[in-house]
């Protein structure tokens, strides 16, 4: 039975209050994951898959050898999500992917 507009409200509101200031990336994003599919109700285990190998594009980082990495979740076709922290001087100056001003 599909979540009520109201439940995933209230269920984002809690989510957001519970992961407010979190810091520990690494240990905690799969339970993070799991925790946001379920504010809308859905198994993220029906959907999506963590730490899916990836090839890397950018050119910078394979001149200096890099091969690939692997990013947090994939949801085939709808989402890739990775859960970056960018460096406290580029949060601070409102910059967003790759330094770019957002």
């Amino acid at each position: 039975m599909p979540l009520s507009l109201n439940e995933i409200k209230d269920r984002a509101l809690a989510f957001s209050r519970e992961w407010e200031g979190a810091r520990a990336e690494r240990a905690e994003a799969q339970t993070f994951w799991n925790e946001f599919f379920n504010v809308f109700g859905v198994s993220r285990r029906r959907l999506a898959s963590f730490e899916e190998p990836v090839k890397r594009a950018r050119k910078r980082f394979e001149e200096q050898g890099g091969k690939g990495g692997f990013i947090d979740l994939l949801w085939k076709g709808m989402l890739i999500a990775d859960k970056a922290v960018l460096p406290y001087s580029q949060q601070r100056r409102g910059h967003g992917f790759h330094g770019k001003p957002i």
